[in-house]
């Protein structure tokens, strides 16, 4: 059940929210200023690189390395390749993960690692395979964690990763592998915030070598849109002027089928639909226009069409759960243009009866802060339906 009055009560709100969640969204600029500050301090603004590399790797536990390799490929704009390694093991934990590298890495690739935690054995396992074949390495984790050990010994660059101090208090202690995860919220799952903790960094550092745009300047710029949407998705701003608690309304009791426009969509796209999926409990596909409208255009027709009830009318269904219905997120990254697919998805919705939302940034001065909104804003959603929504 979906308690829409909530969201008009920042103190329900705030109750409501045990694990800090609200705030690790507001705070996301903050984090990436400190972030960028923790990487000058760590040496990415004085390196001196001869050229860009052969291609990225991207490894890391938990979905914010899918994410964070999704957003660079999008970002670097084809300047190299970014590949993301993905783990394998019996569970989700961090000494049961095994990643390995693809047979064709050698000296001239970049292999970068994000790991929230920093006690994973098999990232320091690649670490090695790294060091053995001369590929240059760079990693964020927590200070003082065996993966930052782990990196110095590969001769590699350590980034420390900037915590809150409720994820500080919550979290591991560096070095000792006794992390204190609960049952609600995995630890391999990064909150909202964090995210820009482990990317910011690799920001930094993909401007050094030439990858894209992401300077002082850049960086700034982005911290201040964060802190935009921050102050438009507030606890605190009723729900008719906040598009965060106003996409969340109407993705209650539905099956969110988020349709995308161009690459940093694509990106901020695959990453609500896992954001929501784990914060909130919520199932939700995404999928990237045109294609989107072939790969989703059954659902629109069948169970969960509109109005779709294959059973009797008259039944009674006081004690019932509501069916879940269809609604279509359309995510931009500009207005759309006579090339654009986003008039032909409006019109296949509005003929299977499907409600459409539809979110774009306002005036984004960079691919960056276009990025920026776009995550920001399906962050605070996906956080005020988990908080809203009850069993």
């Amino acid at each position: 059940m979906f308690d829409e009055s909530l969201l008009d009560d920042p103190d329900a709100l705030s109750r409501a929210d045990i694990h800090g969640l609200l705030r690790g969204a507001a705070e996301s600029g903050a984090r990436v200023r400190t972030a960028a500050r923790n990487a000058a301090e760590a040496g990415v603004t004085g390196l001196r690189p001869d050229g860009r590399p052969r291609a990225v790797l991207v490894a890391g536990p938990g979905p914010a390395a899918g994410c964070t390799a999704d957003l660079l490929t999008a970002l670097a704009g084809g300047s190299a390749p970014v590949t993301l390694i993905r783990p394998t093991g019996v569970a989700p934990a961090p000494g049961a993960l095994r990643w390995t590298l693809p047979g064709w890495t050698g000296p001239l690739d970049l292999l970068l690692v994000a790991s929230p935690d920093g006690t994973e054995p098999g990232l320091a396992i690649l670490l090695e395979q790294a060091y053995r074949r001369g590929c240059s390495v760079v990693c964020v984790s927590p200070a003082g964690s065996p993966l930052a050990d782990a990196t110095a010994q590969a001769r590699g660059l350590a980034i420390p990763l900037t915590t809150s101090p409720d994820e500080a208090r919550t979290g591991a202690e560096p070095g000792t592998g006794e992390e204190t995860q609960t049952a609600e919220r995995p630890a391999l799952l990064p909150g909202p915030g964090l995210l820009w903790s482990l990317l910011t960094p690799l920001l930094v550092l993909a401007d050094r070598i030439g990858l894209l745009a992401g300077d002082a300047s850049e960086v700034e710029a982005l911290a201040d849109r964060l802190d935009q949407v921050a102050e438009r998705c507030g606890p605190a701003i009723a729900t008719y002027s906040n598009p965060a608690k106003t996409l969340a309304a109407e993705l209650a009791d539905t099956l969110p089928l988020i349709w995308t426009e161009g690459e940093l969509a694509g990106a901020a796209g695959r990453h609500f639909a896992t954001v929501l999926s784990a914060l909130a409990g919520r199932p939700a596909l995404a999928a990237e226009l045109p294609e989107a409208l072939t790969a989703h255009g059954t659902l629109l027709a069948g169970a969960f069409a509109a109005g779709a009830d294959p059973e009797d009318f008259f039944r009674d269904r006081v004690e019932e759960p509501e069916a879940l219905h269809a609604r279509v997120v359309l995510l931009r990254e500009r207005e759309p243009d006579v090339t654009s697919p986003a008039p032909a998805a409006r019109e296949l919705a509005l003929q299977r009866e499907t409600p459409v939302s539809e979110l774009q940034p306002t005036d984004a001065d960079s691919p960056l802060q276009t990025a920026a909104e776009l995550l920001a804003i399906t962050d605070f959603a996906a956080v005020y339906l988990a908080l809203a929504s009850t069993p």
